[in-house]
């Protein structure tokens, strides 16, 4: 099992990551809102290094240190509840799923409020940033139900691109799918991207014409949501963590050869046997 060396220094970013406090991305935003210091000392130079054996990072007035043990999970988001670990307005967020983990591990990526479905759990930094990352094309899979029955020329302009706020996006996969709530007015459709700009899915159907009803992700690459409960957080193997990495497109389905995208700089490392629970049911 791989852990994290300590006597090499760190930029800060990362070391903030490494502890579990959030992604990298986040703790840019966090030392850039000067919310983080350093031996006692406020810092705002985001490509600053730090020395994990003698330095004193706190963020928020709280000391931080690395977890060596990296720990992933899944979790199945439900439906108004804040992809964040802590909210102003004091809505429910993650964090109310893991207050009582032994070990700190934040969400990669989001789902809207009023969307649910698969979040990745971890305090691992490196693998926030390969999953995050445009350059690995990590495919993202979610069933949609819409406020109408899009014509196939409609589906077609999502899979050549359209232009929402934010730069210009397309389907990677779109079909029609049956299911036991469908009815003859609204369709439900699965539609796999790679990109993870705010509200995308949402947007690209109101490009043409289509206001989204329910919004579930199922699918990180070909890691599944499967029989996870809203709610409940399950740890991930060494295995399932590689399906992450594996596109979730028919066409490749058939190959024996798993596609792993671009060629990684190092592989995700194996998650800690120390925490394994088995299931976190949603809170009262």
């Amino acid at each position: 099992m791989k852990k994290v060396d300590p006597s090499t220094n760190l930029r800060l970013n990362k070391f903030i990551s490494d502890s579990g406090v959030c992604s990298r991305r986040k703790a840019d935003e966090l030392i850039a809102d000067g919310r983080v210091t350093v031996n006692g000392k406020k810092v705002f130079e985001l490509g600053i290094k730090v020395d994990p054996r003698t330095d004193k990072v706190s963020v928020d007035a709280k000391p931080i240190r690395i977890e060596t043990e990296k720990v992933y999970f899944k979790f199945h988001k439900p439906k108004g509840v804040l992809t964040s670990m802590a909210d102003p307005l004091e809505r429910p967020t993650i964090q109310d799923y893991v207050k009582d983990f032994p070990i700190r591990v934040f969400p990669i990526g989001r789902l809207d409020w009023d969307s649910e479905g698969l979040i990745l759990l971890t305090n691992d930094g490196d693998l926030s940033q390969q999953v995050s990352h445009p350059k690995h094309d990590v495919t993202k899979t979610y069933l949609v139900k819409v406020n109408g029955q899009p014509e196939k020329v409609q589906l077609e302009k999502l899979l050549k691109g359209v232009s929402i706020v934010g730069g210009r996006v397309k389907a990677k996969h779109i079909e029609k799918v049956r299911r036991p709530d469908g009815s003859d007015q609204y369709d439900w459709l699965k539609i796999v991207i790679t990109e993870g700009k705010n509200h995308q899915v949402r947007q690209m159907f109101a490009k043409i014409g289509f206001d989204v009803l329910k919004l579930q992700r199922v699918a990180i690459g070909r890691l599944k949501l499967g029989h996870l409960e809203r709610g409940e957080i399950e740890p991930l193997n060494y295995e399932q963590i590689k399906k992450i990495f594996e596109q979730d497109l028919p066409e490749l389905k058939k190959d024996k050869k798993s596609h792993l995208g671009k060629k990684r700089s190092e592989k995700p490392l194996r998650p800690s046997k120390k925490v394994r629970p088995k299931a976190f049911t949603q809170p009262e």
